[in-house]
């Protein structure tokens, strides 16, 4: 079971929002880290250009963790997009090529880059 003791934290910059996202993203957490995730992104309002998922600490994520990110962009105002940063190795990175996620949605191995852009 996944435990969620603090499962986002937040970095203010001009017009981005860096989020580090739980160890795992599954089931047991999907549903729960979506209300948390917009909440960050509605409390910037019409500032949000850029919102960076930190997924660097996550060592494992199952569909449900694609389904949370692809409700997450479908849910941010019109303008606003979704980077992903993962490393290039191990669950995280083949599960977003293999779903076709990593298509729709641009993944940085490098957080200051996935802000930059």
């Amino acid at each position: 079971m996944t435990f969620l003791p603090n499962p986002t934290e937040s970095q203010d910059l001009p017009g981005r929002v860096h989020l580090t996202m739980p160890g795992e993203i599954d089931f047991c957490n999907a549903a729960d880290l979506l209300p948390l995730v917009l909440s960050e992104v509605r409390a910037r309002g019409d500032r949000l250009e850029v919102l960076v998922l930190d997924l660097t600490e996550t060592s494992f994520m199952d569909s449900q963790g694609i389904r949370l990110v692809n409700d997450i962009r479908h849910r941010l105002r019109p303008g606003a997009r979704v980077r992903l940063v993962a490393r290039t190795e191990g669950v995280v990175s083949r599960v977003l090529e293999l779903t076709g996620l990593r298509r729709d949605v641009p993944v940085y191995d490098d957080l200051a880059e996935a802000l930059a852009s």
